[in-house]
């Protein structure tokens, strides 16, 4: 399925423009810290002023040597004038404590998750496999080829949100020509599967052990469902997660279609991650929630906790998983 051509409403938007804020969801990954700081430079090179700022926190260990490119909220001296190009995400909800320094501005929203318009120059492509891609793509609409940096950051977002690859079906070559590409202009796949996966400490690997210790199968295996809780996140701190390494062991287990896990992030609220395999549309769960995603990986924030949250989302899966 061949992704869409760049939108000239967005190549206008930015040759219009002068300077830029771009912003990406709260509680950022590879795709969208990887997104924003590539999307910040190429701008830059067309010699407009650009700013990227994110409203964090920067959980994750590989997206933490990126935290310190980011602003929590744009200089009030770089406001005047500004557009704003929203990456990632398609709600400026999900923009978190970003959000009021937003509105008002002029909006382009580039994203694979939406289906609807938020911004005057969206670029929505729920057929692209990352926003990198999507970025890529618009830095080649210029005439344009990514820097060596630039290539690195695009090639580090399209890895995340592919599991490096692992999740790219068929009919999807042209993931593959873009990575491709990426490679030739200087992103290197050694590099970035290290920086994704390596420098990981021992109470990762404990933690991990912990969460599938309490693996619960239902509907007959298809769901496997687990917990962190409270006390975990403060014995481990966030820096003991490794949620990929995690869902990558339990999508291996014969016959899973679904993966949950719920972790108590303080006392009165839980997280939730869902994984499928392709027979449920597990962003519909998290967006009846206030969640999002894509059909094969999303999220959710609710208050709760986990005693039940965790059976009132198992029943979420009933309809499809028992037919």
């Amino acid at each position: 399925m061949r992704s869409l051509p760049v939108p000239q409403s967005l190549i206008r938007f930015i040759n219009e423009g002068d300077a830029f804020i771009v912003a990406g969801h709260k509680e950022p990954d590879g795709d969208c810290v990887g997104s924003q700081l590539a999307l910040c430079s190429f701008l830059r090179r067309l010699g407009k002023k650009a700013t990227a700022c994110s409203a964090g926190p920067f959980k994750r260990t590989e997206i933490l040597p990126y935290a310190g490119s980011f602003s929590a909220a744009p200089g009030q001296d770089g406001l005047p004038g500004a557009r704003v190009i929203v990456t990632d995400c398609s709600d400026l909800e999900r923009t978190g404590d970003l959000k009021p320094f937003l509105e008002g501005f002029p909006l382009a929203i580039i994203d694979h998750h939406a289906t609807g318009k938020a911004g005057e120059a969206d670029y929505l492509d729920i057929h692209a496999p990352s926003v990198t891609f999507m970025i890529a793509k618009l830095i080649e609409a210029f005439g344009e080829t990514p820097s060596r940096e630039e290539a690195a950051l695009l090639f580090f977002g399209l890895c995340t949100d592919t599991g490096f690859f692992r999740h790219t079906g068929e009919g999807e070559a042209e993931t593959f020509f873009r990575a491709a590409k990426l490679i030739e202009a200087g992103a290197s796949p050694k590099k970035t599967f290290l920086a994704i996966n390596g420098n990981r400490n021992l109470d990762s690997r404990i933690l991990m052990g912990l969460v599938l210790a309490r693996v619960s199968a239902h509907y007959n295996g298809k769901l496997l469902a687990s917990s962190e809780t409270y006390e975990d996140t403060r014995r481990f701190g966030l820096e003991g997660r490794d949620s990929d390494a995690l869902y990558q062991l339990l999508q291996s287990v014969r016959d899973v279609e679904c993966i949950m896990i719920v972790r108590q992030e303080s006392p009165g609220r839980c997280t939730v991650g869902l994984r499928s395999r392709d027979a449920v549309d597990v962003s519909r769960i998290a967006e009846k929630y206030g969640g999002g995603g894509h059909k094969n990986a999303a999220g959710l924030s609710v208050d709760g906790v986990i005693a039940d949250v965790f059976p009132m989302l198992v029943a979420e899966f009933k309809e499809a998983l028992e037919n």
